[in-house]
């Protein structure tokens, strides 16, 4: 267990959850671009601009909040004590957690796809995948905050 002092622990907090903010607007914001991506010419200034928008969101934004995220709850999990990592709410946000991370990934490898112009799925499809960031942000919400088990 690290043990932190009050004031530290809130800090660590309050900056995981900024981080958290950032990361879940960006996972939520670019399988929307992608949406839109979807209906430009591949090659086009549309489809272009569409390109530099994408890879500055996951470059600058995304993956640095996913980072501080994941460094700050790994602080913050070390600060938990031994009878916590024995309660099922941990046990399912941490499952949660993985699959935003397997998620991640996936939004990463589309967005590759596109900067390649081998983009073979219809908007609808990330209209749908747009909703799996924020149905899992839910869930770790209320196991964290709920602690249903």
């Amino acid at each position: 267990m690290i043990d932190l002092p009050a004031t530290a622990y809130l800090w660590i907090k309050a900056l995981h959850i900024i981080g958290v903010i950032a990361w879940m607007a960006g996972m939520l914001y670019l399988p929307r671009l992608f949406v839109y991506h979807c209906g430009a010419e591949p090659g086009s200034k549309q489809s272009e601009d569409f390109k530099i928008m994408e890879r500055k969101l996951l470059r600058g934004i995304i993956t640095p909040s996913m980072i501080i995220t994941l460094i700050l709850g790994g602080i913050l999990l070390g600060h938990l004590d031994r009878n916590s990592w024995h309660e099922g709410w941990l046990h399912a946000k941490l499952a949660l957690v993985i699959i935003l991370l397997a998620y991640h990934g996936l939004v990463s490898r589309w967005r590759r796809d596109f900067e390649a112009d081998k983009n073979e799925r219809p908007a609808k499809f990330y209209r749908w995948m747009n909703e799996v960031p924020a149905a899992v942000m839910i869930g770790i919400v209320i196991f964290v905050v709920v602690r249903p088990f």
